[in-house]
């Protein structure tokens, strides 16, 4: 039907240019923005699933380096425990030679002012050994602990955050093995926790050198503990880097686009635009057949 009023051909070829330009307007902005999804409009669905991805991607990285860091903290700790190893095998040796009939008085004196510089350092090494501006077996830095103290003396144990959700956590709890290095070394050195001449070696017996045993194997103990903390957290590291790389690759075929596909898709769109343009032309010259008619 010929008329003036409605033209349903024009009406149908501009309704499809409207639609033609809005699925090439879509096209091009992935193309340009590098993302399949760029609104909820595009997937919702999609939308909402990469946004929890994106959500525990980025927790896990903090996780990561929550690792690193913990790591860190106990191997400061690790190496004190190492020099006091060091310190309590040198005590031995004095008081190993102290204990025999060859060792003159004047020896003992001599190996007992050794000694009492060793003790006030086994004391040292406890109150000022520090990760990050916190200390790590004192209260404060200020005083030697004579009880569990500072960070690894926290009751309870410490708490580290190992992954992106609130039950992703793993305790270390030290407090119990260190309050056992507290005792010990109070029990090898009267110069720990005070500055005064001792009597360990010049006046006390060989009773000592078990005093330095019980405090070699509590300090032990106590690093066996941290090192297995610091392996459990490298293998969490490392467990972290394959879901993160699993959950970004799963995030990315969500909003990533296909090139290829969408390259091959704005082409055709294109292409629809220009035919559907070049019909909308043609289609509003069907009212000049109206005119001819009238003439």
């Amino acid at each position: 039907m010929l008329s003036l009023h409605t033209n349903a051909a024009a009406l149908s070829s501009q309704n499809s240019v409207g639609n033609t330009q809005r699925a090439l307007t879509t096209s091009l902005t992935r193309l340009g923005t590098g993302y399949r999804v760029n609104s909820a409009m595009d997937d919702a669905a999609g939308l909402q699933i990469a946004v929890r991805l994106q959500a525990q991607t980025q927790g896990m990285a903090v996780a990561q380096k929550n690792t690193q860091n913990g790591i860190s903290m106990m191997q400061t700790a690790e190496g004190a425990f190492d020099e006091l190893s060091n310190v309590l095998l040198r005590m031995k040796d004095l008081a190993t030679e102290a204990f025999t009939a060859s060792s003159t008085a004047d020896d003992k004196a001599a190996l007992q002012a050794e000694f009492d510089a060793l003790g006030q350092e086994l004391g040292n090494i406890m109150k000022s050994t520090a990760f990050g501006g916190q200390t790590l077996f004192s209260a404060d830095g200020t005083a030697v602990p004579t009880a569990a103290a500072g960070i690894f003396g926290t009751a309870g144990g410490i708490t580290f955050q190992i992954g992106a959700s609130a039950n992703e956590t793993m305790t270390v709890d030290t407090e119990t093995s260190l309050g056992d290095v507290v005792a010990s070394l109070g029990a090898v050195s009267t110069n720990y926790a005070a500055t005064a001449p001792g009597t360990e070696l010049t006046a006390g017996t060989n009773a000592v050198i078990t005093s330095i045993n019980d405090a070699l194997t509590d300090v032990g103990t106590l690093r066996a503990q941290l090192g297995a903390a610091s392996n459990r957290l490298d293998h969490v590291y490392n467990n972290l880097g394959n879901m993160m790389a699993n959950t970004t690759a799963s995030r990315g075929r969500i909003m990533d686009v296909d090139y290829a596909s969408e390259t091959s898709n704005s082409t055709a769109q294109q292409l629809l635009l220009q035919a559907g343009t070049s019909a909308l032309k043609q289609s509003s010259s069907l009212s000049q057949l109206v005119i001819s008619l009238m003439q």
